[in-house]
């Protein structure tokens, strides 16, 4: 293929799709990469948000802080299937479910 039998049209609509893919690729990589950034933030310094992320299967409602410690946090959590007792322990980098208990109404 010669360049010089390409008309000018046509050239300057491949360099500007070339140039608003490039820019779509970049725009949705950005946005991947933010959130998950801030899914990581959210089960690492944020323990409130992180009970929502690791116990999606639980329906959480409401939740409240019952007792705060450094390393430990209990929260009493309304799910769909009834009240239950929830302990987050933090881990090296991030906190994580230690224990799950179901609660009498």
């Amino acid at each position: 293929m010669e360049i010089t039998t390409i008309s000018r049209r046509r050239y300057t609509q491949t360099v500007l799709l070339a140039i608003l893919g490039s820019m779509l690729i970049v725009s949705v990589l950005a946005t991947l990469g933010r959130a998950s950034y801030n899914l990581t933030a959210a089960v690492t310094s944020k323990p409130d948000l992180a009970v929502y992320l690791l116990l999606p299967e639980e329906k959480i409602g409401q939740l409240k802080l019952l007792r705060e410690e450094k390393d430990e946090r209990h929260y009493y959590a309304e799910t769909k299937d009834g009240p239950k007792l929830v302990i987050l322990k933090r881990g090296e980098k991030q906190w994580y479910v230690a224990e799950v208990e179901e609660l009498r109404e």
